[in-house]
Order: C-alpha cells, then structure tokens, then sequence
C-alpha cells in the first residue's frame, strides 16, 4: 500500500518502520515539526511537508498518530475525500474524522514505542472502521505488521483496554521509578532487581498474575510488612503506595 503517515514522534516513526519492512511504500510524512518530518523522510526515502494544503492526495491509506490532545487541530480543515484515514489513538472515538473522509477508523497499536528502538518491537493491532472497506483496508494492513494479534475494536473495548494498558505499563512503570529512587537513597543497586523484574514477567505468559502473586501481602506476614513499613517511614511517598497495594493485595485474596 501507499501510505502517508501524519505526525512524526514515536508511534509515527515505528509504525512506518515497520510498514516499510513489510513491502509498504510511504510516499509522504506531514507533521508540524518540519525538522523532524525531514529526518524521518531522508531515512525512508520519501518526502516530508508541514504544509495540510500539500499533503500527497495519492495514497491509500492516511495515518494520524499524533498525541490524542492534538488530533484535533491536526483534523481541521483537513480534508481527504474519498480515502481511507485513521488515527492511532485509544481514547479518542474515530468520528473525530468523519468531516475528513467517509471511510475513517482507528489503528490502534498496543505497544509502548520510542523512536530510538533499534529492534522493531511486536505490536498488536486493535482497528475499526465506519464501513466495510475501511475495516478491510485496516486490517489487511495490520496483519502485515502484526504477528496474528489483530482485534477489531470499538471506542468502548478500546478506552477499556486503554485504561488497563495505563496499570500494567505507566503504573509499573512508575512503581520502578519509585524502586530506583528508594534503592540510590540506601545506596542500593536497582540493577541487580532486572533479574527479577524480566521473571516476573515472563511467568505472566502461562500463568495468570492472580495465581502468580507472591510476597508478604498475600501471605499475611504482618512482622514482615511491619519491618518493610519502619524502614519505609524515611521514604512517605513509597510507604503510602507500599500499605496501598498491600491492602488490595489482601483484599484480593
């Protein structure tokens, strides 16, 4: 396919890495950051603009992935009659692009994505569409980039997953912030926790997170959590999270 890919941050720059490494052609990226625009276009052979008025009307597909705050003013006065036109975002229903086309959707990839990547990472592909041929054009092009994961989703089962992605990637993520910073102030290498992190996660593909629960909480070992919490009261912001998720690891039991 011929795509044009609107926006040049992460999402932009891995997905059209991954189209080119599946025989697709990007004939053109839009974006406001015309330094940005250029870099990616001289990496995939292409053009850039940052210009809506110049924006190639020739491909078959139009990716928006830009951040979810900014789709609206990327959408306005942008008009695409004709073609087929998503946006990536989880959160924001595809008719934010019904006054740009009559064939518009969503492609949604669940994976977090950096543009520095040095290894395409896979990425699950949840689409929609407002008519049978931008459902049919989505998808045959996430099968091309996708590994089997890919799910027709609407705006509600896409907000939904989008809230789950938030606990199990941002909150984590957050959660190891606050595990670096607590393991410097006691002089501490958070290094020597990635063994266990990458386990911990690597279970969770044949084991269900319920059932792979482990640590004092769930085992009501309260001269243990006693301990934890003394040791805690130079760190208040880890302390609070630490009786938070203890309670709700024993509630769950």
């Amino acid at each position: 396919m011929d795509i044009v890919i609107i926006g040049s941050g992460n999402a932009a720059a891995v997905l059209g890495r991954k189209f080119i490494a599946a025989g697709h052609d990007i004939i053109q990226i839009y974006s406001r950051n015309a330094a940005a625009a250029t870099e990616l276009a001289y990496e995939w052979n292409s053009e850039s603009t940052n210009y809506k008025s110049t924006i190639n009307k020739n491909a078959d597909v139009y990716l928006i992935a830009v951040t979810d705050d900014a789709l609206e003013d990327v959408t306005d006065q942008l008009k695409l009659p004709g073609k087929v036109i998503a946006h990536t975002a989880a959160s924001v229903p595809k008719e934010i692009l019904k006054n740009v086309s009559e064939h518009y959707g969503v492609f949604y990839p669940l994976q977090s994505l950096r543009k520095d990547m040095t290894t395409l990472p896979d990425v699950p592909i949840f689409f929609d569409g407002n008519d049978a041929k931008t459902k049919n054009m989505l998808e045959q092009l996430a099968h091309s980039i996708s590994a089997g994961q890919v799910v027709e989703a609407g705006d509600d089962a896409r907000l939904k997953l989008h809230v789950a992605a938030v606990v199990i990637s941002n909150f984590v993520n957050h959660l190891y912030s606050l595990a670096e910073d607590y393991c410097r102030k006691e002089g501490l290498n958070f290094k020597q926790l990635l063994p266990l992190i990458e386990e911990t996660a690597g279970r969770l593909k044949n084991t269900s997170p319920k059932q792979a629960q482990t640590g004092p909480a769930i085992r009501h070992d309260s001269e243990t959590i006693q301990k934890h919490l003394e040791l805690l009261k130079a760190h208040p912001q880890l302390k609070n999270i630490y009786v938070l998720l203890t309670e709700s690891i024993q509630q769950a039991t």
